[in-house]
């Protein structure tokens, strides 16, 4: 399955509290839970002003919905090609 990066831009993301970020991840969890087992949230990062999140979906239109649902922004998604880590480097 498609693994996608959402750029959320959310200004004073970095300055959410503890609190702030459960409520938005339960939103978030309550629409996934809507949506069905096709979507998947598998993490979030947290910057100043923006969040990248990390999902498992079969296309960027569900992905999309969530966000409409979710009353999230959804900037710009983008769909993972490949992934390296250091041990790319190895041969």
């Amino acid at each position: 399955m498609p693994k996608f990066i959402i750029e959320r831009e959310i200004p004073g993301a970095g300055k959410l509290s503890p609190q702030d970020l459960q409520i938005v991840s339960q939103k978030s969890c309550s629409v996934l839970r809507k949506l069905g087992p096709q979507i998947q949230w598998v993490e979030s990062y947290v910057t100043d002003d923006k969040i990248y999140c990390v999902y498992i979906a079969p296309n960027e239109e569900m992905i999309r919905e969530h966000a409409r649902q979710g009353g999230f922004p959804a900037n710009r998604v983008s769909a993972v090609r490949h992934m390296i880590d250091p041990t790319t480097s190895e041969s």
